[in-house]
């Protein structure tokens, strides 16, 4: 494993240190440097916001008492201009009122002068540990998806390549991801932008009346329908339509579907006369498609005309970086629909987080967050309350060490498959020689024996 010394100054992190002493500055940075941190120093919290654009720390630690703008005045700014990003406060008081004054705030922690070089050390691993830097630069088409995730980034190269053609899209990925919000950041990116969106969840519904949803009913077309009823596709005539669980659709529904996309012409319920209509369709499932059509529950022909692109939604355990930031992005949303103070996380609260298993994803996240906001009782929300909010899920993340050994078993069980457990040509694949490779088997547990063919 590699040490500090080989790390490139990248892989530690950018951080921006703002003080108006000069001498704590340069010490501060020599301390840092010598970590293989990048580090930029400015003398005063207006400095610090000039150098925010290109500079793009991924920690800010500010001094508290400050000239013109203090440091509860700059972090109150970054959260503005940079959300998610964490601070770290110093102060040369060291009193109880600074303390509590800047976690009410949000900063991440609070430093007292004068600072050891470890505690110093150890704050800014833990406050990168869970950083939410954004990835900023992120045009508005996409303003509503929150991350800083490469798989992510990925996902929405492909959406802006594809916004600017009519190719239908199928977006998958497990329930919770973002399919939606993808759907509709594609719409926003296309020359339809102006034109209307529209999302249907095909499963929400019975088929006699996401049938008249969808494709619209004659007046008189069944008891009940004293009106004539457009339908979501002359709604969305123009712009696009959201297929939303297209996997849950009935299968006389895929029939009738299908020859709309096939004719771009609709037929309502109960009426002798077609309508023609210029939709963008985009769809999305958390089902297999491929395994409903082997089971005969999904059209074939369907499957291809509605899987031009196919986007798929990474789950939010693969994107653990965006955690912070989304958590961010809650408490603000919250702050705002309330009309309340704003609540922060305890550090160890906000790491708890990171740690959890979301198997319910970003939606999960966001019933976390609001439960924690409803239930804290102070500006602050403890470890406690997002423990028993997670219950089961909490801190699910492997240790470095643990995912190591996981790895390494997994991978010396499969070359003593390949080989029969045969230890002297599984040693040469492995390009270990054969007493290592010995030593490895018995740390984890592996008899060759066990591999060989009866």
């Amino acid at each position: 494993m590699a040490n500090r010394s080989t790390l490139s100054p990248r892989q530690r992190g950018r951080i921006l240190l703002v003080d108006d002493d000069p001498g704590l500055l340069r010490l501060m940075s020599i301390r840092l440097r010598a970590e293989n941190y990048i580090v930029e120093a400015v003398e005063s919290a207006m400095a610090a916001l000039a150098v925010l654009g290109r500079f793009q720390p991924d920690l800010v630690i500010s001094d508290l008492r400050m000239d013109k703008m203090d440091g509860i005045g700059l972090l109150q700014e970054l959260q503005q201009r940079a959300p998610g990003l964490n601070v770290l406060i110093m102060t040369a008081h060291g009193t109880i009122p600074d303390a509590v004054e800047a976690t009410k705030s949000g900063a991440f922690g609070f430093l007292t002068k004068p600072i050891e070089k470890d505690e110093l050390l150890a704050h800014v691993e833990k406050a990168l540990k869970v950083s939410g830097t954004s990835a900023g630069g992120t045009e508005e088409w996409a303003a509503e998806i929150i991350t800083r995730n490469a798989q992510m980034r990925d996902r929405l190269t492909q959406a802006r390549m594809v916004a600017d053609t009519d190719a239908r899209v199928l977006i998958t990925g497990e329930s919770g991801t973002g399919k939606e919000l993808l759907a509709r950041a594609i719409h926003r990116a296309s020359p339809r932008a102006e034109q209307p969106f529209v999302a249907i969840n095909c499963s929400a519904m019975a088929e006699n009346l996401l049938e008249s949803e969808l494709f619209g009913h004659a007046k008189g077309a069944f008891t009940g329908a004293n009106t004539a009823h457009k339908g979501l596709f002359q709604a969305a005539n123009n712009g696009t339509l959201l297929l939303d669980e297209i996997g849950d659709m009935p299968m006389r529904l895929q029939v009738k579907l299908l020859r709309v996309l096939q004719e771009n012409q609709v037929r309502p319920v109960g009426s002798t006369e077609s309508v023609t209509v210029n939709v963008r369709t985009l769809s999305a499932t958390h089902r297999d498609l491929r395994d409903l059509m082997s089971k005969g529950q999904f059209r074939e022909d369907l499957y291809y005309r509605l899987n031009v692109v196919n986007i798929e939604m990474p789950p939010l355990d693969s994107r653990r970086e965006d955690i912070p930031l989304l958590v961010s992005h809650f408490l603000r949303q919250l702050t705002e629909q309330n009309a309340s103070d704003r609540k922060v996380y305890a550090p160890e609260a906000l790491e708890l987080l990171v740690m959890a298993e979301w198997p319910g994803n970003i939606r999960q996240l966001f019933n976390v967050v609001r439960q924690n906001v409803a239930l804290s009782n102070s500006p602050v929300i403890s470890v406690e309350l997002v423990r028993n909010a997670l219950g089961e899920h909490g801190d699910k993340l492997p240790s470095f060490s643990d995912a190591r050994d996981e790895f390494t078993r997994n991978y010396l069980s499969q070359i003593l498959q390949i080989t029969g457990g045969n230890v002297s040509q599984a040693a040469r694949l492995a390009k270990r020689n054969r007493t290592d490779f010995y030593k490895l088997l018995a740390r984890h547990d592996l008899n060759p024996d066990s591999f060989k063919e009866r």
